[in-house]
């Protein structure tokens, strides 16, 4: 399977808005952030993702693409402050991502409102809630991948 048609089926999976545009070619329409959420400041942590409006559980609120690096990019960045926004990549974690969209920019919480998801084939980063968020809540995931992972993190947490 060709990795286009990998992100269709993912896309088609999480939306239903595939269509044959009659010329051999599929278009994905596709919300990547959904748009009542916003970038805005927090009391502790610089920035944050919040909701203006509720969201029901188990909704997907952002579908990212990543740019994937190899180990030696890695190696690089990982001398710069843009260590703190990459993720480990790849089954092996051998190549790290940098995911666009809003995702370098939830904050982490050990009690997190939202988890995210990997898909090494279709290059992307799904945001997906845990429970239901209030208007004005702050979303947040947890770094260690799972929602509810205690682990410690490589910085001291508030």
């Amino acid at each position: 399977m060709q990795s286009d048609e990998v992100i269709l089926m993912f896309f088609y999976k999480h939306t239903r808005q595939i269509k044959n545009t009659g010329d051999g070619i599929k278009s994905a329409q596709i919300k990547m952030i959904l748009p009542y959420l916003f970038i805005a400041p927090t009391v502790a942590m610089g920035r944050g993702v919040f909701t203006n409006e509720p969201i029901a559980k188990d909704t997907v609120i952002e579908i990212a693409p990543v740019i994937v690096m190899g180990g030696a990019d890695r190696q690089k960045i990982d001398e710069t402050l843009l260590h703190d926004y990459i993720f480990e990549w790849g089954e092996g974690k051998n190549e790290c991502c940098m995911a666009l969209g809003y995702v370098p920019i939830y904050n982490h919480s050990y009690l997190s409102n939202c988890e995210y998801e990997m898909d090494f084939a279709a290059q992307t980063i799904t945001i997906t809630t845990m429970r239901e968020i209030n208007a004005g809540e702050e979303l947040f995931i947890n770094y260690n991948g799972d929602w509810n992972d205690d682990k410690l993190v490589w910085f001291d947490t508030l």
